[in-house]
């Protein structure tokens, strides 16, 4: 099976609390992460859980919540045909403030001509993440 693998981290001053709470809140994906358009949940932000996001042209793509751990990581899966994508998110407490990981695995035909389109936008994504969860823990 082809498969595709990304993992990129950024580092912040802000606790993980501060960062979990833009997480767990999906209504504020969109602030950090340019490509999203909107993002919601049928329900509370836990394991099983089930939403929709919507990637700026796309049309909604459902996902679920495979894993959550509050303010330590969380995890979800979304089913497109040619590919199933699976995200790992995990913050590592540090010495002085918190590592914030995005991990992206990919399964499928499409894998290959997806992952980098889909892993584009990481880096600017946790890097305005940072700064939110650093603006948000100062108030």
């Amino acid at each position: 099976m082809t498969s595709f693998e990304y993992e990129h981290s950024a580092t912040t001053t802000a606790p993980a609390a501060a960062v979990w709470a833009l997480w767990a809140d999906t209504t504020t994906w969109p602030t950090w992460d340019a490509g999203m358009e909107n993002v919601s949940v049928d329900g509370d932000f836990t394991v099983g859980t089930s939403g929709t996001m919507t990637i700026t042209g796309q049309p909604p793509i459902p996902f679920t919540l495979t894993e959550v751990e509050p303010n330590a990581r969380f995890a979800d899966v979304t089913e497109i045909p040619g590919a199933t994508l699976r995200f790992t998110h995990t913050l590592t407490p540090t010495g002085t403030g918190t590592e914030i990981s995005h991990r992206v695995t990919i399964e499928g035909p499409a894998a290959q001509e997806l992952g980098p389109v889909v892993t584009a936008g990481v880096p600017a994504a946790l890097a305005k993440l940072a700064s939110l969860a650093e603006e948000s823990s100062l108030v």
